[in-house]
């Protein structure tokens, strides 16, 4: 069975904790100084089944695995793997858990949380923030900021619900093969006959993946993205965040580019760039450029 790191610090344990998945893209050291816990998902290469992470699935291994037309697939959580650590964090003197996942229509991790729950003697609010990515990250880290303000389970719970509403997730695509491969393609679908000239932006709409614009160029696709996330944070204090899957040199001009945008004497406004995790990765394939743009709850 995989197992969920690091393990609790009895010195340090909070009355409600917080539980969120590999595809939230939380930067390790991060998850570990703010206490998030993390499982992973799995990401099935070949024979091979690699746990999310560093010492497993890459976004680099996965990359490479889809280029050499090596079959990819992914897999939720057992809802074993969440027993085991919803006992281990009431074993440590947990009180309450507050579980925040993926959208349960890309997934089956908020199913398997919430038989899970079922299964343990202490409370489990289970979130389904209907985003995927850093968007879900961003809502975990909101979550435990309510519970470190004195809020209850049931606020951070909603909160971190809230938080996923109001992000915007937008992403562009070099083929959408990868997500007509993995069923993800939901109401996309409409475009997949587009001619192979044309671009395809997409967003997440009600927890699914679904059409936003075509254009007619991969730049013009890059400066369109850039265009919609202005839109989207506005005048507001929001955290922004570009992910890419074997496309540093586009996500990085596309980060140059909003953070210039961006840098209009409003605090809270910087824009971070990295790779985007291997179970994400699997569905949407290399040249994935994306952006997440999610106001702050007390914008």
């Amino acid at each position: 069975m995989s197992q969920v790191e690091p393990p609790v610090d009895p010195r340090a344990v909070p009355r409600v904790a917080v539980v969120t998945d590999s595809t939230a893209s939380l930067p390790a050291d991060l998850a570990a100084d703010r206490g998030i816990r993390v499982v992973p998902l799995q990401v099935v290469i070949g024979a091979r089944v690699l746990d999310e992470g560093p010492d497993g699935a890459t976004p680099e291994v996965v990359a490479s695995a889809l280029r050499e037309f090596v079959p990819v697939s992914t897999s939720r959580p057992a809802p074993a793997l969440f027993v085991q650590l919803y006992r281990e964090l009431a074993a440590a003197g947990v009180e309450q858990v507050v579980s925040v996942h993926l959208s349960r229509e890309m997934s089956g991790t908020f199913e398997s949380a919430q038989l899970a729950a079922g299964e343990v003697d202490l409370p489990v609010h289970v979130v389904d923030t209907g985003q995927v990515g850093i968007a879900t990250g961003f809502a975990a880290l909101t979550a435990l900021d309510v519970l470190e303000a004195g809020g209850s389970a049931q606020e951070a719970a909603e909160a971190a619900r809230s938080r996923g509403r109001a992000a915007t997730s937008l992403f562009y695509v070099d083929t959408l093969e990868y997500l007509r491969r993995g069923g993800r393609i939901g109401a996309a679908a409409a475009i997949v006959g587009s001619a192979l000239s044309v671009k395809p932006l997409l967003e997440i709409v009600d927890g699914k993946v679904a059409p936003r614009e075509r254009v007619r160029t991969a730049s013009r696709a890059l400066a369109r993205l850039g265009e919609l996330a202005v839109e989207a944070a506005g005048d507001q204090a929001v955290d922004v965040c570009v992910a890419h899957l074997s496309n540093a040199d586009r996500a990085e001009e596309l980060t140059a580019i909003l953070s210039e945008r961006l840098a209009d004497g409003l605090e809270g406004r910087e824009v971070m760039c990295g790779e985007l995790g291997a179970v994400l990765g699997a569905h949407v394939g290399p040249g994935m450029v994306a952006v997440c743009v999610s106001p702050r709850p007390d914008a």
